[in-house]
């Protein structure tokens, strides 16, 4: 993931530009490739860990962490392969961000969805590009080109930082979903925007109106067929490490078949999420959903960690490399990072006055906008655009200020990770809107109480059909009527003479009983996907327990 080479730092922007797969470094150093990537694996996590155990957000203390790792005199200097974020990074990322999304919370905000992603992401583009030509050295197509870069939110960065929060479920989505869905209008408008910079050519609405149904549209056509050969595949197998691999496997068959098609990679990714993140429960048994979760969790915590830190690492050797000193780039930095802020707090506010009038809510607050406003950061998605702004024209002339682009969205990047990833749990708390924790304890309570009434009767109708042994459905009716009476049962008198294999099988029967209670009770909007999922996860690790 991070070149090195012992040849001298070079700093002007040819060199910079010149090899788009390298990492410069500096002469005192002889760190290798090997070396260097596990020493940032092993920072990045040490980092994360550090985050988890002071309750503060991993994302903003890894750039923190990364830049001042950067400016150590013997770090050598690190440049980011566009494909390294693009390709290997990014298609897990989404997908795991696009997985937690349940799809009835999903179609409840689709229209303020709707709105941000398509509205304030035009509003945001211009707005950047305005500012960036004024105080700038950028012409305007460029600036245009870093508008478009700077955007949209990034679902990566808005589900890390929100993972922490207790939002409640309407609001958790509607970011998260936007942060997903407007990445399809913003990579319309930086192709747009890179066409007109590289040959120097107007394109007219019709064209960009058409790149945005062959992005949108067929990347959607794309991911949903991903997703449904994969759930097709997962049904048929309940071997675990092929579904590990079939997991794994998804969001990048989904980002390079779209790619390839010439459709957005990062679109299909999304759609293939949230299909398979609605239906995935349903697809293989406990145990295999166990690993995959597992194994899962363990490579997104270690992509996130790492391109978190790499962020806050690649922004001195940029600046060292484009030969500025603070006053000439951090002014722009600063001033593109409160326009992106600015735009999305006055475009978000009127969106909520009007929605709340709508709905007939009574005075209006300002309380969810806030939040919805102050959790607009962004992170991995403009970095891999910026990366991967070409070279140079067709006419074959090295395109101007490419690596100011690099710097001030890595600058706007940093800045928007560090102070909005900061304070976002005190405007949270400030609002007023976050879930108390005896809120999701009482949901989960009578949502386990039903559970447990549901196994009751599938013991009931097992013991009508004398389907097992008696002994090991008094087993189980002890066990389920302590939960219940929310006390402890003790099983051990009887479990000697009980044979294990009918316990094992009877009590997977019972499980698969409350699942299914579990499935009703969600349908029918008594319980939220978070209670779903912790339940889910319960009934699943207990299954998991029973063994072969």
């Amino acid at each position: 993931m991070v070149h090195t080479s012992s040849s001298g730092r070079a700093a002007s922007i040819a060199v910079l530009d010149s090899d788009v797969d390298a990492f410069l470094t500096r002469d005192n150093s002889h760190v290798t490739t090997l070396t260097a990537t596990v020493l940032l694996v092993g920072f990045a996590t040490l980092v994360a860990t550090g985050a988890r155990h002071w309750r503060i957000p991993a994302p903003s203390l890894l750039v923190v962490g990364g830049v001042l790792m950067g400016l150590l005199p013997w770090i050598p200097d690190v440049r980011v392969s566009p494909d390294v974020i693009s390709v290997a990074v990014l298609p897990p990322l989404l997908y795991a961000s696009a997985e937690e999304i349940p799809w009835r919370e999903l179609r409840r905000v689709w229209r303020p969805v709707t709105v941000l992603a398509f509205g304030l992401v035009l509003v945001s583009a211009a707005a950047v590009g305005a500012v960036a030509a004024a105080i700038t050295p950028l012409p305007g197509t460029m600036a245009f080109v870093l508008g478009a870069i700077l955007a949209s939110t990034d679902p990566v960065a808005v589900t890390a930082l929100g993972r922490r929060l207790s939002l409640p479920p309407r609001i958790q989505v509607l970011v998260q979903a936007e942060s997903l869905f407007n990445d399809a209008t913003s990579l319309v408008l930086f192709k747009v925007a890179v066409t007109t910079a590289v040959a120097a050519s107007a394109v007219s609405l019709p064209a960009a109106g058409g790149q945005f149904l062959v992005l949108g549209g067929g990347g959607a056509l794309v991911g949903a067929a991903v997703a449904g050969a994969a759930a097709l595949i997962r049904r048929r197998t309940e071997d675990p490490v092929l579904e590990t691999v079939i997991a794994l496997v998804t969001p990048y068959a989904g980002y390079v078949l779209a790619e390839d098609l010439h459709a957005s990679g990062v679109t299909s990714v999304v759609i293939a999420g949230v299909l398979l993140g609605s239906t995935g429960h349903t697809l293989t048994s406990g145990s295999v959903r166990l690993q995959v979760q597992a194994v899962y969790g363990t490579v997104v915590f270690l992509l996130e960690s790492v391109v978190f830190a790499l962020i806050g690492l690649q922004l001195p050797t940029l600046v060292r490399a484009l030969g500025l000193s603070r006053h000439d780039w951090l002014p722009g930095v600063l001033a593109v990072a409160g326009t992106v802020i600015a735009v999305r707090l006055l475009g978000v506010l009127p969106l909520s006055v009007v929605m709340q009038r709508r709905r007939g809510d009574g005075p209006v607050s300002w309380r969810v906008p806030a939040v919805v406003s102050w959790a607009g950061t962004r992170g991995v998605m403009p970095l891999a655009a910026a990366l991967s702004v070409p070279l140079a024209t067709d006419a074959g002339e090295a395109l101007p200020h490419r690596s100011l682009i690099l710097v001030l969205t890595t600058g706007v990047v940093a800045f928007t990770l560090v102070l909005q990833g900061f304070t976002l749990a005190p405007v949270v708390r400030w609002s007023g809107i976050a879930l108390e924790p005896e809120h999701t304890a009482r949901e989960e309570a009578r949502a386990r109480a039903a559970l447990a009434e549901a196994g009751l009767g599938c013991l009931e109708e097992m013991e009508q059909l004398e389907a097992a042994p008696a002994i090991v459905i008094d087993q189980l009716r002890r066990g389920l009527l302590a939960r219940l009476d929310q006390a402890d049962a003790d099983q051990g008198e009887a479990a000697s003479a009980v044979s294990a294999a009918d316990y094992r099988e009877l009590r997977r029967t019972v499980i698969a009983a409350e699942s299914a209670e579990l499935a009703r009770l969600y349908a029918d909007n008594h319980i939220g996907d978070m209670t779903r999922r912790r339940l889910q996860r319960a009934l699943d690790l207990e299954e998991a327990g029973l063994g072969e």
